[in-house]
């Protein structure tokens, strides 16, 4: 027997009280009754100290059931109310456990229902891509190339296979409908150069703004303006122009004119004014934009 079984079967703990009363009674008859007040007051602290025992009784008891639980029909309580407290809280922590029981069960049956609806998404999903991927892609004839854009009629992208069972000829009619399509497709393919020759083309021109640059403050400007000016090629057009000072008197002549990218350029421009040796010193490009 350990020692806490020991405790546990120990009754001297709960027979104190009485050896302590048969003592007091004994002391009473030899030396004469004690006082009321300081008996009221031993008797409170013996009362005291009788429950504090038995609450360790009750604690060593339920230490035993709890370590022994095979011999706890064996050794019936002392308190009957202790036992009825004990079963409520034990009967309690298993309702609970088994609400919780549930719980988790009805969790795991949702999560295998949602496991189950991706699982045949993702074969409906595997499924269609296999059948994408089986299908041949046809081709559209190019021109220049630009595929032109043939819309799919609805009656033969949505055709059933009985349908398609009943389009095949068994007496050689496919080549009928294969040069038939071939022409109509020969047609459309002229339509569409056809269409395409008439647009119009669109021509890239380009800003630019000259500085042109006298010799000193004595050049007539006015007429290098008008020597300027006077140079014309096919894509060149003049525009505004006006005169800004350098310094010391001197100014220079600043010209707009609008151009063809793919029939003049710069170095054009500029080998063509400086030929006015008398009276330009330089051209510079002082602003160039596309339009």
């Amino acid at each position: 027997m350990t020692g806490v079984d020991f405790l546990a079967h120990e009754k001297i703990w709960l027979d104190k009280r009485r050896y302590d009363e048969a003592e007091r009674r004994f002391y009473e008859r030899r030396n004469g009754p004690s006082p009321p007040a300081q008996g009221s007051g031993a008797n409170s602290i013996l009362q005291d100290i009788a429950r504090a025992r038995q609450n360790i009784q009750k604690s060593l008891a339920g230490l035993k059931t709890t370590l022994q639980p095979t011999r706890g029909s064996a050794h019936k309580p002392h308190n009957p109310s202790h036992s009825s407290t004990t079963a409520g809280g034990d009967s309690a922590e298993q309702g609970e456990i088994l609400t919780r029981v549930m719980n988790l069960e009805l969790e795991n049956q949702s999560l295998h229902k949602v496991v189950e609806e991706l699982r045949s998404a993702l074969s409906k999903l595997e499924s269609r891509v296999s059948v994408l991927e089986k299908r041949p892609v046809p081709h559209a004839p190019t021109v220049n190339g630009t595929a032109p854009n043939k819309a799919i009629p609805a009656h033969t992208a949505q055709s059933t296979p009985e349908e398609e069972e009943s389009d095949v000829d068994l007496f050689g009619s496919d080549d009928e409908v294969d040069e038939e399509a071939e022409r109509v497709k020969e047609q459309r393919l002229q339509e569409y150069a056809a269409k395409k020759a008439k647009k119009p083309v669109l021509i890239a021109k380009s800003s630019i703004l000259l500085d042109v640059k006298p010799w000193d403050d004595e050049t007539d400007m006015v007429e290098l303006e008008q020597c300027v000016r006077s140079v014309q090629v096919d894509g060149l057009l003049w525009g505004a122009s006006k005169l800004v000072p350098v310094g010391y008197g001197i100014k220079k002549l600043q010209i707009n004119c609008v151009v063809e990218d793919e029939k003049v350029g710069t170095d054009l421009l500029e080998e063509e004014i400086t030929k006015f040796e008398d009276y330009v010193q330089s051209v510079d490009v002082a602003a160039f934009n596309k339009i």
